[in-house]
């Protein structure tokens, strides 16, 4: 028991250290003394990552726009209660989660579905054009098929497992990192990341064989 508080403290100690080297963190701080210039600095550092990560939810540029503009609202509204404990990407990205989560429940329960196009677009625009050379059109075909099931395997995964892949596969957060914006242990987001590779990698195996029996009956 005793190791473990051990460590816990030397976790949480850890990560106040790394707040105060942040600099996002001491324009959040000087933000709160009433510096509006310092808010703007974070909204042009924070801007274009805060899109792709939104975007990573909810497949939709315009939403993803959108729902980017109400996470700084609420970063400006929370200002004065924040404390900087962690990172301020980890704090901000607590907040976009749940924003993007929130839009896809509502999405689900307006009945609108996200489709194919969506789905075959990052948040940098279209996919971009194979070379013709390079790879046999149906290779490639095939290629994009794949990558849309990837990313409708993940839209589907439990919201948890479907933050902790977002953010250790697309923002390369550490679960360290991870485990601050969810709230919960670094073991629980092992555990997480494993349920949720194992959910992919069932709903993959299914796209594939589907796929493969398809391929036999047109042959």
């Amino acid at each position: 028991m005793a190791k473990a508080v051990a460590v816990t403290v030397g976790v949480l100690e850890g990560a106040r250290q790394s707040a105060a080297a942040d600099y996002d963190v001491q324009l959040m701080l000087a933000f709160q003394k009433g510096d509006e210039q310092a808010f703007e600095e974070l909204l042009e550092r924070n801007h274009s990552r805060l899109i792709g990560l939104v975007y990573r939810f909810v497949t939709d540029a315009a939403d993803a726009e959108d729902l980017a503009q109400e996470v700084f609202l609420r970063i400006y509204r929370a200002r004065l209660s924040y404390k900087p404990t962690a990172k301020f990407s980890t704090w901000m990205f607590r907040i976009a989660a749940n924003v993007s989560l929130n839009a896809l429940r509502a999405r689900a329960n307006r009945g609108d579905d996200v489709s194919m196009e969506q789905l075959g677009h990052s948040h940098d625009g279209p996919q971009s054009i194979p070379d013709p050379g390079a790879r046999s059109p149906d290779h490639n075909i095939q290629r994009t098929e794949l990558q849309k099931k990837v990313q409708e395997a993940v839209h589907e995964l439990p919201d948890k497992q479907k933050v902790a892949v977002i953010l250790n596969k697309y923002e390369g957060m550490s679960y360290a990192d991870i485990a601050q914006t969810l709230g919960c242990s670094t073991m629980a987001v092992k555990s997480l990341l494993a349920r949720a590779r194992e959910n992919l990698k069932n709903r993959l195996l299914l796209y594939l064989r589907t796929g493969r029996q398809r391929q036999r009956i047109r042959s």
